[in-house]
């Protein structure tokens, strides 16, 4: 099957924003990268969930471009998208015997050149995908894998889009960072409802506001912004979602000049308790890649060194403070590399880290050193937390507190 969507330019933000060495399933089972073997690239799936990681190679019938994408499934499946001749084409690939068995799914048809389309990140469940087709003045969410009739169309946006985070266990509200009169918002995408769009992030009238990451259990979200400081390039903050609470800006999470941060996972099972989140951070610098841990309750970044061979800005939380991280080596084509990272105890007068007690830093607290030495790895984990709770309400936040100011939850 073949669908028709709109004509689309490059260079907007998802071009610019570092994409991780591989893709993780929701549930952290399965993961797949299109590796290399001298000049030829392949898929490769890799197995999480068992005693011990491996990889199962899934070559085609002819090596596969440099940036095609590929997405594990909760059924272990690899969704692969290629590009042809204008046309995006979809297939399930799973290893078969000594070959890879090959499940086409149709096509997304993108007439001319410079056609803007790619992967939404796994959704929950791992049972369906979608993609993000992105026009001049419009954006459309495909259903790419799971559906009855191949690609199907399923919701339809105002203005240029770009990011992609779920906010659910269900997969059923996606946000969407969507650039519409010369700024950039976060809106709601409700799939159960037709498509139905709502405001999810509105820091100031004047400010780029976007979601990077979101955990639904906690309620956690991490947000850049460039409220707090207009034209510096957005600053890294966090909010709830589902409370009325202002978006925070904490200085520790400020990157030198010469670094960028990106967050990559969240620890979930926190229920009711987003500031005890461990956050993973991917930071780049000139000498290369490393990952700092934050909590919303800390002061501080922790630094740790990256494995070597890192997929860099891959990895997964475990329940109980584990961070995963994916690698591999000449001598390792699949490992994980885990850090049981230490939980802060909360400083005499920070509140017991309640959000907006005073362990919430503000633009005028003092910056920490950057170069902060590695931290400490061996740790006892957290225990695991309650079940997983219903989906929160999204509630649009406003009104970032662009100095320093307390408040209770």
């Amino acid at each position: 099957m073949t669908a028709c969507v709109v004509e689309a330019t490059a260079g907007d933000e998802d071009a610019s924003s570092p994409q991780p060495g591989c893709v993780i399933t929701v549930d952290g089972a399965y993961a797949a990268r299109l590796a290399r073997s001298g000049d030829s690239w392949f898929p490769e799936r890799w197995t999480l969930d068992g005693p011990e990681p491996y990889a199962v190679p899934l070559p085609g019938n002819q090596p596969e471009e440099p940036g095609t994408e590929v997405q594990p499934m909760g059924d272990g499946r690899v969704l692969i998208r290629r590009l042809t001749a204008g046309r995006h084409a979809f297939s399930l690939l799973y290893p078969t015997g000594p070959g890879t068995g090959e499940l086409p799914l149709g096509a997304v048809e993108c007439p001319g050149p410079g056609t803007r389309l790619r992967l939404l990140p796994p959704a929950p469940g791992g049972d369906v995908a979608y993609a993000l087709a992105v026009g001049p003045d419009s954006s459309s969410v495909w259903l790419v894998a799971g559906g009855a009739f191949g690609p199907e169309h399923v919701a339809q946006l105002p203005g240029r889009c770009s990011g992609g985070v779920w906010l659910d266990r269900t997969g059923r509200l996606l946000a969407l960072d969507r650039e519409s009169g010369g700024r950039t918002k976060t809106v709601v995408v409700d799939l159960g409802r037709g498509g139905e769009v709502s405001p999810l992030l509105q820091i100031a009238a004047g400010s780029d506001d976007r979601l990077l990451l979101a955990d639904p259990d906690s309620g956690l979200l991490l947000i850049r912004s460039d409220a707090p400081c207009p034209g510096d390039g957005g600053r890294l903050g966090w909010g709830v979602l589902g409370s009325t609470l202002p978006v925070r800006f904490p200085d520790c999470l400020r990157a030198a000049a010469e670094c960028a941060v990106t967050p990559f996972a969240i620890q979930p099972g926190q229920v009711l308790t987003p500031e005890s989140c461990g956050v993973a951070l991917r930071i780049d610098g000139p000498d290369g890649s490393w990952v700092g841990v934050w909590r919303p309750a800390e002061r501080q970044v922790r630094h740790l060194p990256a494995p070597q061979g890192w997929l860099a800005g891959a990895g997964l939380w475990t329940r109980d403070g584990v961070l995963r991280l994916p690698y591999a080596t000449e001598g390792a084509a699949c490992g994980v590399a885990e850090w049981a990272v230490p939980r802060e105890a909360p400083r005499a007068g920070d509140g017991g880290g309640r959000a907006g007690g005073s362990g919430d830093t503000s633009p005028e607290d003092p910056v920490p050193d950057g170069a902060a030495s590695t931290a400490r790895t061996a740790a006892e984990p957290s225990e695991p937390g309650p079940p997983e709770p219903a989906a929160p309400r999204p509630v649009p936040l406003q009104q970032a507190p662009l100095a320093g100011r307390t408040a209770t939850r």
